[in-house]
């Protein structure tokens, strides 16, 4: 796969997460929150499933445990923790904590991947960072609970891009995403069916429900992840992070065309910031292609 088409993926992937925000802002307003994500990533494991019928790779014992972190601290655990993070401080909080995702991924790759950070990746990265806080702005009320949640959620999902990196180059990225999915599905089960008889006994379900279920499932996690790891497979962990900003661009964009949110001059600004830093981000890989 060409360096051109992994970029192209990359940047699919963020874009598609940047989806996610609006469909589940409805969805989340008609399921229970870990029900939700039960059920995206049963779907997600089901159709990858399917896709890679018959097609068997043979997973090594001695690397069992990096399939288990990633699968049970990156899926489960972290991505829990920043459902439960939204809900107490707020989605722009929570999202100026995720925001540090891209800065956490490159700090982790550098320690145990021994990536090195050129000066125009650090800038460049620092400067989709700044975007993403000039578009969401802080606000004045805060939960210390939901930002310890948001901070640990960064923590582990940083943790598990690295290993995700590391083993990529030995298995598929078809086979890392399925069992991953499979660990998120076993351990967020317990807690779905615990959410719908303790706090949700009554849920109406309809055909908009269903289709965005459908969606978040198969386009939001299962392509998306497939193609996040694919893209870790491919291109050092500390550039796939600097795209990370990509993610709150298209949410605010889609919040302006469907949600009818205003679109400010911080966003404009904040936007400029983000693709320009992405730019930055990319110019020591163009030079080095360009090199060899």
């Amino acid at each position: 796969m060409s360096k051109i088409t992994s970029y192209v993926l990359l940047i699919s992937t963020f874009v598609i997460w940047g989806t996610l925000y609006v469909v589940s802002s409805f969805v989340l307003g008609k399921l229970p929150t870990f029900t939700v994500a039960f059920l995206r990533y049963f779907i997600g494991f089901i159709v990858l499933s399917l896709f890679s019928f018959g097609k068997r790779e043979k997973i090594e014992r001695a690397d069992y445990p990096y399939f288990l972190l990633i699968g049970i601290i990156g899926y489960f655990v972290s991505v829990d923790a920043q459902l439960l993070g939204t809900k107490f401080a707020g989605s722009a909080m929570a999202s100026l904590i995720n925001s540090t995702n891209p800065i956490m991924i490159s700090v982790m790759a550098a320690i145990f991947l021994k990536e090195r950070m050129t000066p125009g990746a650090i800038f460049g990265l620092l400067l989709s960072v700044s975007g993403v806080f000039v578009i969401l702005g802080v606000g004045s009320k805060v939960s210390v609970i939901g930002m310890v949640l948001s901070f640990l959620s960064v923590l582990l999902w940083s943790i598990t891009s690295v290993n995700t990196r590391k083993i990529s180059a030995h298995y598929s990225s078809l086979t890392i995403t399925k069992f991953a999915m499979l660990m998120a599905c076993i351990f967020n089960f317990p807690v779905a069916i615990g959410e719908i008889a303790f706090t949700h006994p009554v849920i109406t379900v309809d055909v908009p429900v269903v289709l965005s279920v459908l969606y978040i499932g198969l386009v939001c996690t299962a392509l998306a992840n497939f193609l996040w790891n694919r893209s870790l497979g491919v291109i050092p962990a500390h550039i796939c992070a600097s795209f990370y900003p990509i993610q709150t661009l298209t949410s605010s964009i889609l919040g302006i065309l469907f949600l009818h949110e205003a679109c400010t001059l911080s966003f404009v600004i904040g936007s400029l910031f983000i693709i320009v830093g992405v730019l930055f981000s990319l110019m020591p890989q163009r030079k080095k292609a360009y090199a060899s």
